[in-house]
């Protein structure tokens, strides 16, 4: 009798436990509603309710979505933007990630003058937001003959992000011991050798923090790209916006959820894949010695 009880949950855990599935299906309810809706017919939307299951499911408004709904005046889907998205967001992490990497090896076993107000004022740039650089960032790209190209928005993107990657880096790289870096520097390695033989290989978990965050901030991003990206270099974001606030003809509810799933499906992806990754990375800097 005395093991029974010990071995039943107590009314503690069992709230926890409600509670979380209570959580899970606020959050769940809207994505079930999103994909019901997208392969049921306008008819069935119409007399349904949300929660119903389709009765005849079909991937129409899927294809309608990703090569035959009208983004505007075009109406080409958001197949095209969407590999707008792609060309931007690959160079974009790999980059931002990249300098980075090498921006926190140097502020943390590298120090120079006046480091520590250069990483103050990295951190800062963290805080700025988006509309203050537009302005400036559009300067920029005419002078350098990038506006409205994916070009620009990848080097927009790479000087916004830098700021984030570097802080996340530095951080990571202060709990590498220094006295490894210094034995390194007596037997003679320098800056990159010490990079590619000690700091890269302890550098996984950080670089999939940095990934995953900046492959999010990039993609989900619509601000920079309605306002630096032309009418051939528009990332999906925009194409998704300009779909569902078309206003001719019907207002297609099942093409537009389905374009919505399209356009969040890259990321959706990315951190059921690598969301653990994500959170070891994000703890393993504050536990390492």
């Amino acid at each position: 009798m005395h093991a029974e009880q010990k071995g039943f949950p107590g009314i503690g855990r069992l709230v926890i436990y409600v509670l979380l599935v209570l959580v899970a299906l606020y959050y769940l309810i809207p994505l079930y509603v999103m994909l019901t809706t997208s392969v049921k017919s306008l008819a069935e939307i119409r007399s349904g309710n949300l929660l119903d299951l389709p009765m005849s499911p079909s991937g129409a408004a899927w294809a309608k979505a990703w090569s035959g709904a009208c983004t505007g005046v075009r109406c080409e889907g958001l197949q095209p933007f969407f590999w707008n998205s792609v060309r931007m967001v690959v160079p974009a992490v790999l980059l931002s990630t990249l300098i980075g990497s090498l921006n926190g090896y140097v502020l943390a076993h590298w120090r120079f003058r006046y480091s520590e107000i250069v990483f103050t004022a990295l951190m800062v740039g963290c805080f700025i937001p988006f509309q203050v650089v537009i302005l400036p960032m559009a300067r920029l790209l005419g002078l350098f003959g990038l506006s409205n190209t994916t070009m620009g928005l990848v080097m927009v993107h790479i000087i916004y992000g830098v700021a984030f990657t570097t802080l996340f880096f530095r951080n990571y790289y202060v709990s590498v011991p220094e006295e490894l870096v210094k034995a390194a520097r007596i037997d003679g390695a320098g800056f990159f050798m010490i990079y590619r033989r000690i700091i890269f290989p302890l550098s996984l978990p950080i670089f999939m923090v940095c990934f995953i965050w900046q492959f999010t901030q990039i993609w989900n991003d619509f601000l920079f790209g309605v306002v630096f990206g032309g009418s051939d270099a528009q990332p999906v974001t925009v194409a998704l916006n300009n779909l569902v606030n078309t206003s001719t003809g019907i207002q297609e509810h099942n093409v537009n959820m389905a374009a919505a799933i399209i356009a969040a499906l890259p990321t959706l992806v990315i951190y059921l894949i690598a969301g653990k990754y994500f959170v070891r990375g994000l703890t393993a800097g504050a536990v390492k010695g």
